[in-house]
């Protein structure tokens, strides 16, 4: 019998605004069906029967512009079907300018342990460059109001390399983060994606953004600071105290199975990725059980190319017995000239039972992991 994934992602895709740099299934939440959707979402969930999760994230788009009332639905639907003692990390993604007295008391009543805030700078001005509509000091009130609450482990994204950001700027965000006494950050550098606001402007040769050289400048400058303040720097893009890392976020990167719930959520289950319906309209209309509109069986070959990519983002990397068992083949024979090269260019440690990344190789991610795409062959 297959054992039943330890983790699930539900989508809330309604936003009160759109953020220039995302591409992310959303749709602005003025009209739109949410109370409908609500229960669209419960029924998919239920449909997989689901008695036991580890972890449980909910992200968007927007969750926090849900009233106190549709949240409240959703997460008593959720816990009445869950063995809560054995569910270990409950996140749910709040935005600061969104996050009303009703909606923290709703979330601090709930089985949720684990807010995620969308900051992304502290600049006001950037702020308003990128399309967000929150300020810092909504930043500062929503953070003291979550741990007023009870809540303890919140966590913020942040962005670096934006449009005419300085080094100041980022030692600022950076030093901000910090006198906030948080126990964990995501920060990510901008990566421009199609149909966004800024690829838009970007082709029109509008956008001004830090170059290269300056991009890795910002992100060393990152880890070392986290570092010498106690942050583990678990994954490339995320640092945390001892004890704080993001377990659901981990389930990705050890490339295991988990739940993908709503609206243009993606799951991976028994072997397949899938992809649901984007449209909440059509995901309203399509069965509980017919929600997905791509599924794609991985190969063996794929699969272990995702074992690979996916790993080498966490700081532990891939072991190589676990890999080994797994695929039952041989990791010398499949990689063994490439790491020797990675190693040699101070890419990889060498460490022959661990495979894992150096910092020269976290800023150079992209060079690792083409190393380790396979020719066509048998297995």
């Amino acid at each position: 019998m297959l054992q039943k994934p330890n983790s699930a992602y539900f989508h809330i895709p309604f936003c009160s605004h759109i953020c220039y740099y995302c591409d992310f299934a959303k749709v602005l939440m003025t009209g739109q069906p949410i109370d409908a959707y609500i229960e669209s979402l419960i029924e998919e969930f239920q449909s997989f029967e689901i008695e036991k999760l580890r972890t449980i994230y909910i992200g968007g788009g927007t969750p926090s512009v849900l009233s106190a009332q549709q949240l409240e639905r959703l997460l008593t639907a959720i816990a009445e079907q869950l063995d809560l003692e054995v569910l270990e990390e409950f996140t749910v993604e709040a935005n600061p300018g969104d996050l009303s007295d009703e909606v923290i008391k709703v979330l601090a009543d709930s089985a949720v342990n684990r807010i995620s805030l969308g900051v992304q700078t502290f600049n006001d001005a950037l702020l308003k460059k990128i399309g967000r509509t929150h300020t810092e000091t909504q930043v500062y009130d929503s953070v003291e109001r979550l741990k007023k609450a009870g809540f303890e482990n919140i966590t913020i994204d942040l962005i670096y390399a934006l449009p005419g950001q300085t080094m100041e700027m980022v030692k600022s965000d950076v030093e901000k983060f910090l006198e906030l006494k948080l126990p964990h950050v995501a920060l990510y550098s901008l990566i421009l994606e199609d149909h966004t606001v800024f690829m838009n402007r970007q082709r029109r040769g509008l956008l001004r953004l830090p170059s290269e050289d300056k991009n890795a400048d910002m992100y060393e400058y990152i880890m070392d600071i986290l570092a010498k303040n106690g942050y583990n720097h678990y994954e490339v893009s995320n640092f945390g105290l001892p004890g704080f890392e993001s377990k659901h976020n981990i389930t990705y990167w050890d490339n295991e199975e988990y739940y993908g719930i709503g609206a243009g959520a993606s799951g991976y289950l028994a072997g397949i990725r899938y992809k649901n319906l984007g449209p909440v309209h059509h995901y309203l209309k399509a069965a509980p059980t017919e929600k997905r509109v791509n599924e794609e069986v991985l190969s063996k070959k794929s699969q272990i190319e995702e074992e690979m990519f996916l790993g080498l983002r966490k700081k532990s990397g891939v072991l190589v017995e676990k890999f080994e068992n797994k695929f039952k083949c041989s990791f010398e024979k499949l990689y063994g000239e490439q790491i020797t090269e990675l190693i040699n260019q101070k890419l990889l440690y060498d460490d022959r039972q661990r495979i894992h990344m150096t910092d020269k190789g976290f800023e150079l991610g992209n060079n690792v992991f083409e190393k380790f795409l396979l020719d066509d062959i048998n297995f």
